[in-house]
């Protein structure tokens, strides 16, 4: 079975810093790029960052690059995104998927949130306090 389950998103201040895990099994970890979306209250979901666990590409939203960083740990079957410079706006569930980046880094997101990733993991909240 094919699971995907972020960690590590909590309350932190503006200005600050953090790292969200996903943690991928069930499935060859080269087989799937990794994306990372993320849902703010009564907005739509977006794809932020990327990466192919097979030839190590990253790419990233406008809206987040060159403050958060994606990752991976081929060994422990671990993607992960370290977030900087913290703002409120960035408040929301954060979501890792896995699929194609040019579905995650799609310049036109689907109106009705489904991107057609291949699997999702439910998500971990993300507070940023100004």
């Amino acid at each position: 079975e094919v699971q995907l389950v972020e960690s590590g998103g909590e309350l932190v201040q503006a200005g600050g810093s953090l790292r969200l895990s996903c943690a991928a099994s069930g499935f060859a970890f080269g087989d799937h790029n990794i994306g990372w979306f993320r849902q703010a209250p009564g907005k739509k979901r977006e794809g932020i960052a990327c990466m192919s666990t097979r030839d190590g590409y990253t790419g990233y939203a406008d809206s987040v690059k060159g403050r958060f960083t994606i990752s991976s740990e081929r060994a422990k079957n671990m993607v992960y995104l370290e977030m900087s410079s913290l703002q409120p706006e960035d408040t929301g569930i954060y979501y890792c998927a896995a699929g194609p980046c040019r579905l995650v880094l799609t310049a036109t997101p689907p109106p009705n949130g489904y991107f057609g990733m291949d699997y999702w993991g439910k998500g971990t909240p993300v507070t940023v306090s100004s």
